[in-house]
């Protein structure tokens, strides 16, 4: 893979990370219209550190308030009902889900779950469960309402994101609105959410890479620097879909979505693409 390519690919996945359209599908799709390998599971895990890194600089001081509360209340019992506390327990247990499913499906993400057609399906899929969600909801819970039951279901949503067409952030978005978070708070929960679940993720497939396990199929200089360019742009992407929802709907997300997976499907089954 040549440089030019890698650094293409990463600001594909930072524009896309934190859109509910997902990224995976896209680094899947855009080799696939240009003709190019698919660039595989290991680079699109390592890459997605840059867009791990954009999340920590962008929330640096929730997660700051959020591990100062959590490991005091460790100690003074006094803080463990305060907002800040719960949910750093909230995050370490709704991670648990996509991480034991993760270990348990890891090859066939790897392979089978990279189809075209099923990625073309997926899009579309969620892409109508998002938008019934969207309706259905009733948008009259903040992020300090929050419950134990509510992080653990959209935990268990986020492993749907193991399938590339899904996407972590549409999946738990979904989720959150059907919880009846308004959107602004389940995108911001969704967001604090992935950011263990992508850590150890990048971090697993780089101990493969390093070990040998694993092929990135990039160089060294190729993969920093889409990584790089994958968390300036993600970082950009995060502030728009912050303030996009605080005023909109996700309906453009939604025809998206639609479009994209019918144009996919459309394209395999005329043999345009493979």
């Amino acid at each position: 893979m040549s440089a030019l390519e890698a650094i293409l690919l990463g600001l594909v996945q930072g524009l896309t990370e934190f859109l509910p359209i997902s990224s995976s599908a896209h680094l899947r799709i855009v080799p696939g219209l240009t003709g190019r390998a698919d660039p595989g599971a290991a680079f699109t895990a390592v890459v997605q550190l840059g867009t791990m890194v954009a999340e920590l600089a962008y929330f640096r001081h929730d997660l700051t308030r959020i591990g100062r509360a959590w490991i005091g209340a460790l100690r003074r019992p006094a803080l463990r009902g305060t907002l800040d506390a719960r949910l750093g327990w909230y995050l370490i247990l709704g991670t648990i889900p996509i991480s034991v499913a993760g270990l348990l499906f890891e090859d066939r993400i790897e392979e089978d779950a990279r189809d075209l057609t099923l990625i073309g399906t997926t899009l579309i899929a969620l892409g109508i469960v998002l938008l019934l969600a969207d309706r259905r909801g009733r948008h009259d819970r903040a992020i300090s309402q929050l419950t134990l039951r509510d992080a653990v279901i959209m935990g268990g949503a986020q492993t749907l994101a193991l399938v590339p067409g899904v996407s972590r952030s549409g999946a738990t978005l979904s989720a959150g609105l059907f919880l009846g978070l308004d959107r602004a708070a389940a995108a911001r929960f969704s967001f604090l959410l992935s950011i263990p679940a992508v850590v150890l993720s990048g971090v697993f497939q780089l101990y493969g890479i390093a070990s040998g396990e694993e092929s990135s199929r990039a160089g060294a200089l190729p993969l920093a620097a889409a990584t790089v360019v994958a968390g300036a742009s993600g970082y950009a992407a995060i502030h728009f879909v912050l303030r996009w929802l605080q005023s909109h709907t996700v309906l453009i997300f939604v025809v998206y979505r639609v479009a994209l997976g019918s144009l996919v499907l459309g394209l395999v089954a005329a043999g345009a693409i493979e």
